[in-house]
């Protein structure tokens, strides 16, 4: 018996999110490793402000365990987001099917970084697809999703709260639809995938249904 209810939710700000951006078309080599990112000032209020919605979902609605990937930026998501919320503890299982999508040789680069260093793979990439493009040592993104079904196998009639990516808010789209994955390549379409945003999926009759997708009203409001 699958689970009840899935939200899904994408860590807050990172420190390599903002130095990437900042850093716009100039060649960036970021050097901490993707797993010890943690979050900005931003990405921190940005979870509080998870949890303060969290904490106005009808008790009926809201998750009763959370799945996190092992990355600290999104652990640092959650633990801001409970305490905000104001609930006891909530059973949590780090998994690592959670974690990002792993960049390989491109890790640390930004995309001007990518474009100087491996012209070669970045003609590579755009000639295959997003979806479909494995960095040297790195994964696809339907690397992701096959390792987000083995995920989905665990869980159980519970409501869930998933705390990760947004490759893997992406790729939990893509399995939770049930599509086929010769049309992996239509859930880009949804990207990107914001920082802080939530989606969920509520069961019903033997199938989900996506109640809202990348909302990011709760980082406005108040």
């Amino acid at each position: 018996m699958g689970p009840g209810l899935i939200m899904a939710v994408r860590h807050g700000q990172s420190q390599a999110n903002l130095a990437y951006q900042e850093a716009g078309d100039r060649p960036l080599f970021y050097k901490p490793g993707d797993h010890e990112v943690t979050l900005t000032e931003l990405g921190r209020a940005q979870a509080a402000a998870l949890g303060r919605l969290l904490a106005a979902v009808p008790a009926a609605e809201a998750p009763e365990l959370v799945w996190c990937s092992p990355y600290l930026r999104a652990l640092d998501t959650w633990k801001i987001a409970q305490h905000a919320w104001g609930v006891d503890p909530l059973p949590v299982t780090v998994d690592e099917r959670l974690r990002d999508q792993e960049a390989g040789a491109f890790a640390h680069y930004n995309l001007a970084a990518i474009r100087e260093r491996f012209p070669q793979e970045l003609a590579r990439w755009e000639a295959e697809g997003a979806y479909a493009f494995r960095p040297p040592g790195g994964e696809s993104l339907a690397d992701v999703v096959v390792r987000l079904r083995d995920f989905m196998k665990d869980l159980d009639g519970r409501r869930v709260l998933i705390v990760a990516h947004d490759s893997v808010v992406l790729g939990l789209r893509h399995v939770i639809a049930g599509r086929p994955d010769a049309d992996l390549a239509e859930v880009l379409e949804f990207a990107p995938v914001l920082n802080a945003s939530v989606s969920v999926w509520r069961s019903g009759g033997g199938r989900f249904e996506l109640v809202r997708f990348n909302d990011v009203a709760h980082l406005t409001s108040g």
